[in-house]
C-alpha cells in the first residue's frame, strides 16, 4: 500500500512506500495488493534460515559469544539542523493476531511513531482483533490482504493524520523461494516495481518501507559466502536492488550507518538464529533524494520481539 504525506508518499507492499509533502496536509496514497499471495519464508539456506549448516565442536573448545548490536541513542535532527516532525515505523508482525497476543501493540505505544506500517498481517478485515481496530492513537487504519485466502500475507497502515488519498493494487514482493523456483519472476517484478516506484518520485518524493526479501550486501547477513545461491542474496536480487538505488533512491540506514556490521532484523526460529544474531537485515526506508536532507536517523529495534522479524524506525524532517 502507499500513501502520500502533504508533499511526499508512503508505499507499503510487504513493503510501505510512503511519499511526503509536509505533516500538516497528510496526502496519502496507500497501495494495498489486490491479490496477495501465499507468503513464503523469506530467505532460505541450506539448513532451511538463510544461514550455513552448524559444524560440529570441537571437543573441549568453547563455542564463540554471539556478536550483538546495539540500537544507538536516536537522532532526532537533521544535519542541516532540522528538527525531526516525522516518525515512521515499518514491522513484518508475521501474523498479526499472533503479534497482538505476544504485545505487539504495547511496544507500538511506547515507540509512539505517525505512521505504522505492517506486513505479514496473514488476516482478513473482518478477523481483525479489536485491539488493534479500535486504537485511538491510530484514527485511519487501512487493511490489505488475500481476497481468496485467508491467513496469506497482507499488508496495513495506521495513520494519526488522515492520508490525502489511498490507492490500493500494488503487488506482493516475491520470495525467490526454495530452489529459486521464482527468482526469473523476481527479476520482472523488480524491473517493473523500480519503473513503477520512479514514476511516483516524478510526482513527489517517497519514502519505501518494509520488508523486500533482500539482503543487499554482504554486511547485511551472518553467513554471505553460504548463501549466495539462496533465496534473499544471490546475485541477480542483489542487482535488482542495487538498480533501484541507482534509479534515485537511498538506503536510509546504510547512508547513516555504512560500516555498521551485526545489524539485522529478520531471524529464523530455527537453531535460535536470534540469540545468536544469525540473521539477515531484510527490512528497509529507501528514500527519495529530495528527502535526503531531511534525514534524521533510521533505527534498528532489534530487541523488540514477537515476530521473526523485529521494527524498523525513521525519523525525518519535512
Amino acid at each position: 500500500m502507499h500513501f502520500g504525506l502533504c508533499s511526499s508518499r508512503i508505499l507499503c507492499v510487504r513493503v510501505c512506500a510512503v511519499s511526503f509533502l509536509r505533516v500538516c496536509r497528510l496526502k496519502t496514497t496507500l497501495s494495498m495488493p489486490k491479490r496477495a499471495k501465499k507468503n513464503e519464508e523469506a530467505v532460505e539456506g541450506e539448513t532451511g534460515n538463510g544461514a550455513e549448516p552448524a559444524k560440529k565442536e570441537k571437543k573441549g573448545k568453547e563455542p564463540e559469544a554471539p556478536i550483538l548490536y546495539e540500537d544507538p541513542p536516536d537522532k532526532t535532527s537533521s544535519k542541516d539542523g532540522r528538527a525531526s516532525n516525522m516518525k515512521i515505523t515499518s514491522w513484518n508482525v508475521d501474523g498479526l493476531r499472533a503479534w497482538v497476543k505476544k504485545k505487539g501493540l504495547d511496544w507500538v505505544r511506547k515507540e509512539d511513531p505517525d505512521v505504522l506500517c505492517l506486513q505479514e498481517t496473514k488476516c482478513a478485515e473482518k478477523a481483525l482483533p479489536s485491539e488493534i481496530t479500535d486504537m485511538p492513537e491510530y484514527p485511519h487504519k487501512y487493511w490489505a490482504g488475500s481476497e481468496e485466502k485467508e491467513g496469506y500475507s497482507g499488508v496495513a497502515m495506521l495513520c494519526k493524520t488522515e492520508p490525502l488519498s489511498v490507492t490500493y493494487g500494488i503487488a506482493y514482493v516475491p520470495n525467490a523461494s526454495r530452489g529459486l523456483v521464482r527468482l526469473d519472476y523476481r527479476k520482472t517484478w523488480d524491473v517493473d516495481f523500480r519503473a513503477y516506484l520512479s514514476v511516483l518520485d516524478q510526482r513527489k518524493p517517497l519514502v519505501l518501507c518494509g520488508d523486500l526479501n533482500v539482503a543487499h550486501q554482504e554486511i547485511d547477513l551472518k553467513n554471505p559466502k553460504g548463501n549466495r545461491k539462496n533465496a534473499g542474496f544471490t546475485p541477480e536480487e542483489r542487482e535488482g536492488f542495487t538498480k533501484l538505488l541507482e534509479a534515485g533512491f537511498t538506503d536510509s540506514f546504510r547512508e547513516l550507518y555504512p560500516e555498521q556490521a551485526n545489524a539485522y532484523t529478520f531471524w529464523t526460529y530455527m537453531m535460535n538464529a536470534r540469540a545468536k544474531n544469525v540473521g539477515w537485515r531484510l527490512d528497509y526506508f529507501l528514500l527519495s533524494s529530495a528527502l535526503l536532507p531531511g534525514l534524521c536517523d533510521s533505527k534498528i529495534r532489534n530487541t523488540a520481539m514477537g515476530s521473526d522479524h523485529c521494527p524498523i524506525t525513521l525519523y525525518l524532517a519535512v
